[in-house]
């Protein structure tokens, strides 16, 4: 991304355009693809991941990269908390199991801080996985986006 090349929506953010780029950050998650989620952030991004700090692009990938090695049939649904300014704040949950077979579904919440032209300069994630059995699955969406029509997660009860 060149560094003139904007990532609509930008800040200030509106309550319209916050939900807009929560819902653009979850549906590039969902797609699995590193190199195509850290186009969102600037080329020298700082993240707080649990108990990993990363900077830049190349360090987001190689993270990514390991997440969904290790995340197998991951699916995630992001919710606007609250917002102001540049900054975002967001809820999520996410579910995946491992190499064994084991669903987990992963609750946290991030906070964050946009430059002027709409990417992403911080990140802030605070992340607890719970086991859960495969029958308490909430999120049987094809791999990839979730379909527009799918509850969030308030509507899921999460």
């Amino acid at each position: 991304m060149s560094p003139n090349e904007q990532r609509p929506p930008l800040p200030p953010f509106t309550h319209e355009t916050a939900v807009q780029k929560v819902r653009l950050a979850e549906d590039a998650w969902n797609s699995r693809d590193p190199a195509r989620v850290a186009l969102a952030y600037t080329p020298d991004s700082r993240w707080r991941n649990r108990a990993e700090f990363l900077q830049g692009r190349g360090t987001i990938v190689d993270f990514l990269t390991r997440k969904w090695a290790r995340e197998l049939e991951y699916r995630l649904i992001k919710e606007l908390w609250a917002f102001e300014g540049n900054r975002i704040a967001v809820r999520f949950a996410y579910e995946w199991h491992d190499d064994s077979g084991n669903w987990f579904r992963s609750y946290g919440n991030e906070n964050w801080l946009f430059d002027e032209n709409g990417l992403m300069a911080q990140r802030h994630a605070s992340i607890n996985d719970v086991p859960i059995a495969a029958a308490e699955r909430k999120y049987h969406w094809p791999q990839g986006r979730r379909p527009d029509d799918y509850p969030g997660l308030s509507d899921l009860g999460l």
